[in-house]
């Protein structure tokens, strides 16, 4: 009975992605997942942490796996407790899935902070800092896996970028020295490593830093993972106006072969509430990387596109912090965005979203307004365009805080109306009518959407299919961005 019941939903799978006189409906699908996960959150069961307490993500695929490290954030650590009960907790947290969906709990890295490190941040940070491993990345080397980890002082520029290496990617590693290290007196701050390996050249290059002084670039030796200068700290690539308030951070870099393009990803504002995911581009990867207007990202402006930001569908208490990304091209060239993203109200549980990434016509990466959960690919036509759809325009913040060393103060943690990305609502209706004076038009070839709404044109949004998790169906959605270079996104309901 099982087996023709499976047989039963594949083949209705097929009908409705191959018969075009069938329109699409959103199907009950239920979610991989619920996204409070307060009664698995003690120390013990750690096992059961898949895409929880995921924070600052660092994703690779090696051989059957695509294994993800990360900063080791626990929503109610207790040291005691987990000395008390065993458990093996350390620095740096390590998972491993096959599909990008169901997530496995590996373990952690390393036993304790590396010394050398630890000496580095307290001798030149008055005695404070290194009590944590934060986002660490990972790359592949001929048979070694060289992991990139950082130890700081929270709100200074004292921090120590260290590589550590294995013959496999659940370790044990071996300590390699330092990569680049900063003090008070540094201009910048040696956090958030990301690295590419030219395909052209073969040169390595690293992707670094934060509201202090912002994001540098410098060269890595190919053969030993460390600068390739000794006491080189790199370049600028970008920065922002005002680190009280402006916050840059988190660098991440990928190239797309087919665009012959580098992408350098950033991570703006406060981790805990208005985090946003911005992007730049250039033809090198050490740069200059410029923005949706022409803007090289080393000017004082705020620039765009802006993939992600806080937002909220309807039935669902929404996402803050939705920001330090990490990003990867697939075997057959899919790329996907691994990031946190924190449950409101509260801001405190910690959920790693998966978004597959589109290139719009431009050449400009867009993200699904939705997590990944394996959906088939479709194809679709004009009529399945037709019904009601929740729409989010993906917006900066618009609200001042006061910050300290680029994030929010104790007991600010949560969002204020203005800095909600809200929804809204409109009818797709036959005949291409959105509203009164709207219309709007699918292009079928390139499976995209122009529209017209409220007298704004916003073209290229491209369609595809993907889960609703806020009403567990599988449904139509939409991603692209606005002429402002902001994201808009869209997904049928009914």
């Amino acid at each position: 009975m099982k087996g023709k019941l499976l047989g039963g939903i594949l083949l209705l799978s097929c009908f409705l992605a191959c018969n075009t006189s069938v329109p699409f409906s959103p199907i009950p699908s239920s979610n991989p997942w619920k996204d409070d996960y307060r009664s698995v959150s003690k120390m013990e069961d750690y096992k059961k942490w898949g895409p929880y307490n995921v924070h600052d993500p660092a994703c690779k695929k090696f051989g059957e796996y695509y294994y993800m490290y990360s900063t080791d954030a626990i929503f109610g650590e207790n040291k005691k407790e987990a000395k008390e009960k065993g458990v093996p907790l350390g620095y740096i947290q390590v998972r491993r899935s096959k599909d990008l969906v169901n997530w496995e709990f590996v373990g952690w890295a390393f036993p304790e902070i590396p010394k050398e490190a630890v000496e580095w941040v307290k001798n030149h940070a008055d005695g404070h800092g290194a009590t944590n491993i934060w986002a660490p990345y990972i790359i592949q080397h001929e048979d070694t896996y060289r992991l990139y980890y950082c130890v700081s002082a929270f709100g200074r520029k004292t921090s120590y970028i260290g590589l550590a290496e294995s013959s496999s990617p659940e370790g044990p590693w071996e300590l390699k020295g330092c990569v680049v290290k900063t003090n008070n007196e540094s201009v910048m701050n040696a956090i958030d490593p990301s690295v590419i390996v030219d395909p052209g050249n073969g040169k390595w290059w690293m992707h670094y830093g934060s509201f202090f002084g912002g994001l540098f670039c410098m060269e890595l030796n190919p053969q030993t993972g460390l600068a390739l200068t000794d006491g080189d700290q790199g370049h600028l690539v970008a920065r922002r106006a005002n680190y009280k308030k402006d916050n840059l951070e988190a660098p991440e870099i990928i190239y797309n072969p087919e665009l012959k393009q580098y992408y350098l990803f950033g991570s703006y504002d406060p981790l805990m509430t208005t985090y946003n995911v911005r992007v730049g581009r250039s033809e090198s990867p050490e740069g200059p990387f410029t923005d949706f207007f022409g803007q090289d990202l080393k000017d004082t402006i705020n620039n765009f596109p802006i993939l992600t930001a806080p937002y909220r569908f309807d039935n669902h208490p929404g996402w803050a912090g939705t920001a330090h990304c990490a990003a990867l091209r697939t075997d057959d060239g899919r790329y996907f965005m691994f990031h946190q993203a924190r449950l409101s109200p509260q801001n405190m549980l910690m959920v790693l979203h998966v978004r597959e990434i589109y290139f719009n016509p431009d050449g400009w990466p867009v993200v699904s307004p939705e997590r990944y959960a394996a959906t088939p690919i479709r194809r679709f036509v004009e009529k399945d365009l037709v019904g009601e759809w929740e729409i989010i325009r993906v917006l900066e913040p618009r609200h001042e805080r006061n910050l300290e060393a680029g994030q929010i103060l104790w007991g600010e943690g949560e969002l204020v109306e203005e800095e909600w990305n809200r929804s809204f609502h409109i009818t797709l209706s036959e005949g291409g009518k959105v509203g009164v004076n709207g219309n709007w038009c699918f292009l079928t070839e390139n499976q995209s959407l122009n529209m017209k709404i409220n007298e704004e044109e916003i073209n290229d949004l491209l369609i595809f299919a993907g889960q609703d998790w806020e009403n567990e169906k599988e449904t139509i959605l939409f991603t692209g961005l606005d002429k402002n270079g902001r994201s808009v996104w869209g997904k049928r309901i009914r």
